[in-house]
């Protein structure tokens, strides 16, 4: 946090002169000159006043880590929350920057080098056996991100008809990953019973438009993309079959013991943003845009991927931001069924509610 000292002030002009009683001419002479000095002086005092930039903004400086470029629609919350003033409403002058995905986001937490960072609910149950005391302070939304997608015209109407079937995900070490595994765990079939393509974030949605796949473990992004293309879809939303976590807040045990308020500040910010996309997605959208250069021109696209945050991820919450701890077990001990994670962790020093509650 830049602190600037600002002027102290302008004396009252006063000048102080010394004359001589028996040479009045040069009593009026020196008056004189020493009326023309102060008149410069204090002409001279009041322009460099209004040059004078003043004490600096006492906004405190926060670097917010995310796990992927910000100019993703799935950050809108976020860009919503800075481009509307949430953030300098709270004091705060935020920077995002990006990090090489969530778990990444959670390690720079960790060791100190951030105090915020966004990731996925589930992030903490991953990397905290491995020594990084960090904590979601909020989820967005109560249910998971990633929801299955199939052609209109497929015979794919439930998880269990994916036996024998090619579906895409980003990668094997990501949430849609670790989502799709659940959502065939509740139908009784593994990963090798369907052939599981990681295609990246790139050429998901390619694959899946060129049907070089059955299925797509898509996040709303991805949805409204191959919407966009004139694809004809339906999803199964993933709630229906197995709880995952949609984005969350991450802060590490120390900040959040020393540094509490920042971090409600934070979290207060954020959700603002999260329950204007919910309420008119429509003008959320045009912030955004107005806010991403590269997305000029895709205003109802961006609009489309708000919707579908709003109808898939976003609900399911008692109060905006909680963590369901229930879900949360239940999650942990699939990942340590399926080796995702280690071993479990104790499921109170994974999250906290104090900030939303």
């Amino acid at each position: 946090m830049d602190v600037a000292t600002g002027c102290k002030g302008i004396h009252d002009g006063t000048c102080q002169m010394k004359s001589r009683p028996f040479a009045p001419r040069l009593v009026t002479q020196t008056l004189l000159v020493s009326r023309q000095w102060c008149s410069r002086l204090i002409a001279a005092a009041i322009v460099a006043i209004a040059g004078w930039p003043g004490p600096a903004d006492s906004s405190e400086r926060v670097i917010y880590l995310l796990p992927a470029p910000i100019y993703l629609p799935a950050f809108g919350p976020w860009i919503v929350a800075r481009e509307r003033g949430y953030y300098a409403a709270e004091g705060l002058d935020i920077q995002f920057e990006t990090a090489r995905g969530g778990a990444d986001v959670a390690k720079q937490i960790g060791v100190g080098n951030a105090v915020i960072g966004g990731a996925m609910g589930d992030t903490p149950i991953i990397v905290r056996g491995n020594g990084v005391p960090v904590r979601s302070v909020a989820v967005l939304g109560g249910h998971g991100l990633m929801q299955l997608v199939v052609h209109a015209d497929s015979d794919i109407k439930q998880p269990a008809d994916l036996k024998g079937k090619t579906v895409n995900v980003t990668a094997f070490q990501e949430t849609t990953f670790y989502a799709t595994l659940g959502m065939l765990a509740a139908v009784g079939l593994t990963k090798d019973d369907v052939n599981i393509q990681a295609t990246g974030p790139a050429n998901i949605w390619k694959f899946f438009l060129a049907r070089k796949a059955d299925a797509m473990a898509g996040v709303p992004d991805f949805i409204a993309e191959v919407e966009n293309q004139g694809a004809q879809i339906r999803v199964i939303p993933s709630s229906g079959y197995f709880e995952s976590m949609g984005q969350a807040i991450l802060a590490s045990d120390q900040t959040i013991r020393e540094r509490p308020a920042l971090v409600s500040s934070l979290v207060r910010a954020t959700l603002r943003g999260m329950q204007d996309v919910i309420n008119d997605p429509t003008a959320a959208a045009a912030t955004f845009v107005s806010a991403v250069p590269d997305r000029k021109g895709q205003e109802k696209q961006v609009q489309r991927v708000f919707e579908l945050y709003k109808q898939y991820v976003y609900g399911g919450q008692r109060i905006p931001g909680e963590m369901n701890r229930d879900q949360l077990a239940k999650l942990q001990a699939f990942y340590v069924k399926q080796g995702i994670s280690q071993s479990a962790q104790p499921v109170d020093d994974l999250f906290t509610n104090e900030f939303v509650e």
